[in-house]
């Protein structure tokens, strides 16, 4: 049986949904920039990060419910399993990139290269279709050095266009 795909509810989804937040995080630690972004954000991850996301999460699920969609596998003992996600940030933040914002696709391991992420992607086109742009296009970054996601998004008829830059503000 493949994953249900579906909103975000954080009654049921809160716990799973944050597991595969720091799976996605520390992959992004871990893999994109050597020990000190792995410290960095592995250092972020802590309860309070936890609540305070997971209460945005919230805010951005109250504006648009589709805003997290989530894969949810039935398990064994009756339960059920979050085993993949794609965040879309609300519309009234399209004016920060003139765009639809892809902020995060996440799929667990055991389950990459069976649809889910396809599945996850066709439902974060459908909400961007959904919002009124300023240019109609669905914008994310991702890492150079990602040839899995990059295969992804070239699969999915994503193109590049630009590339981010980031600056500590620590001595700001």
């Amino acid at each position: 049986m493949s994953p249900e795909i579906r909103p975000y509810d954080r009654e049921c989804d809160a716990d799973g949904l944050y597991e595969l937040k720091r799976a996605f995080e520390r992959g992004l630690g871990e893999n994109t920039g050597g020990d000190e972004k792995a410290a960095a954000y592995e250092g972020k991850l802590t309860d309070a990060y936890r609540e305070r996301w997971l209460d945005w999460v919230d805010r951005c699920v109250a504006e648009d419910p589709r805003c997290v969609t989530v894969a949810v596998e039935e398990t064994d003992d009756s339960g059920s399993e979050v085993v993949g996600y794609v965040f879309v940030l609300p519309e009234r933040t399209a004016m920060i990139w003139d765009a639809a914002v892809l902020n995060e696709i996440y799929v667990a391991p055991d389950y990459r290269g069976t649809g889910v992420a396809d599945d996850l992607i066709d439902a974060a086109l459908a909400l961007a279709a959904d919002q009124d742009l300023p240019l109609d296009r669905l914008v994310l970054d991702v890492d150079p050095a990602n040839e899995r996601a990059k295969g992804f998004y070239d699969r999915h008829g994503f193109e590049r266009w630009g590339e981010m830059v980031a600056r500590p503000l620590d001595d700001a």
